[in-house]
């Protein structure tokens, strides 16, 4: 029988949270989302999600651009241009014309450590960034000495910054990364990282594993334990759109904090199987069909959002979250997740945690 949860008495962590933006002052901003109503594909974000946005989450100020690429026309933005800019840093804008343009990559763009403290990239809503099914498309990594280490702790330290905004990300591949597997848009690890007002479309990573995941996004190691915020974005979004990996359909990560706000997550799959470990005769994986968190002491927010129609092979229709020493936390508030198929092991429909993992769960339907 399908287990049906209408919560709407506030906990006390999310009273206290409603207390504080009203009494004391944490500020809001409005957030302008130019992909509301896009010519291709579905809109960023959870159009019906209205949890106020807390500034550091908002969108970056691009008002005085470091680099532009492009001309002006669609050609003049290419893939080599976007490359070159991201290894320099900044705040990145395009000039590609009024018209919604698409830049394929033939390798990931990547983040140099030492090029500028903040890599802000802003598509205005025109731009779709793709890997052309063979690639990943961006990735930092601040532990990596080939990007420059720039300090003696690399895996807490407070830059780069990077925000993706105003973007679409689709046909990332990260299959062929051995290394650094997983992400198969995004990898990020160090500094801190933000994504606005975007969308994640049929982006995938290895198919099989028990340690690999994030078909869209992959994130290790942010500064001082501060959350990756996650704001007016969709992954997958509408049937054929999805995002594929063996864990963590769209976003996957190892000791890091997640604050969603006003997202989509739908369609998309974990196709591993086996689980962590991975049961004997399993290559193991197929956890966590929208989300998969691993590590200790790490909180999951889920604001204003919705979550539905999943898919995994093992654990965690919508939410994989495993903290190994029970410290970590959930908190779902104005939130809707449903209709989430496969899996086992449900501590409340949909999510697969321990029994003694802390949760606060507001206004939210989950079934």
């Amino acid at each position: 029988m399908k287990r049906i949860l209408k919560l709407t008495t506030l906990s006390f962590l999310s009273t206290f949270l409603f207390v504080c933006t009203k009494d004391y002052g944490i500020e809001t901003t409005d957030v302008f989302n130019p992909l509301t109503n896009p010519q291709d594909g579905p809109a960023a974000g959870y159009l019906d999600g209205n949890y106020p946005v807390p500034v550091e989450a908002g969108l970056e100020d691009v008002s005085e651009p470091d680099q532009v690429i492009g001309d002006g026309t669609a050609k003049s933005c290419t893939g080599d241009a976007f490359i070159d800019a991201v290894a320099k840093g900044g705040v990145i804008c395009f000039d590609c014309g009024n018209a919604p343009v698409t830049i394929t990559f033939d390798k990931p763009a990547k983040v140099f450590n030492d090029a500028n403290p903040k890599v802000v990239i802003d598509g205005k809503g025109l731009v779709t960034l793709c890997g052309g099914g063979k690639n990943r498309i961006l990735y930092m990594n601040t532990c990596d000495s080939l990007q420059h280490w720039t300090t003696s702790h690399c895996q807490n330290q407070d830059h780069p910054q990077l925000t993706v905004q105003n973007l679409t990300f689709i046909n990332g591949n990260s299959k062929n990364e051995k290394e650094r597997d997983g992400g198969g848009a995004i990898w990020v690890r160090g500094g801190r990282f933000k994504i606005v007002n975007c969308r994640f479309f049929n982006n995938v990573c290895s198919d099989l594993g028990p340690d690999v995941g994030g078909g869209a996004v992959r994130v290790f190691s942010q500064y001082q334990n501060k959350p990756v915020y996650v704001v007016n974005s969709t992954f997958g979004g509408t049937e054929g759109f999805g995002n594929i990996g063996s864990n963590g359909g769209t976003i996957s990560s190892i000791g890091v904090s997640w604050t969603i706000i006003n997202c989509l997550f739908s369609y998309n799959e974990a196709i591993g199987n086996g689980g962590n470990p991975a049961k004997p005769q399993t290559p193991g994986g197929g956890s966590g069909g929208a989300i998969y968190n691993d590590g200790n002491e790490m909180t999951l927010s889920v604001f204003g959002s919705l979550i539905e129609k999943n898919n995994v092979n093992t654990h965690g229709s919508a939410i994989f979250f495993i903290t190994n020493n029970h410290t970590g936390n959930i908190r779902i508030g104005e939130s809707i997740i449903r209709d989430n198929t496969g899996g086992s092991w449900y501590e409340i429909p949909g999510i697969s945690m321990h029994n003694d993992t802390k949760r606060e769960i507001s206004n939210s339907i989950i079934e």
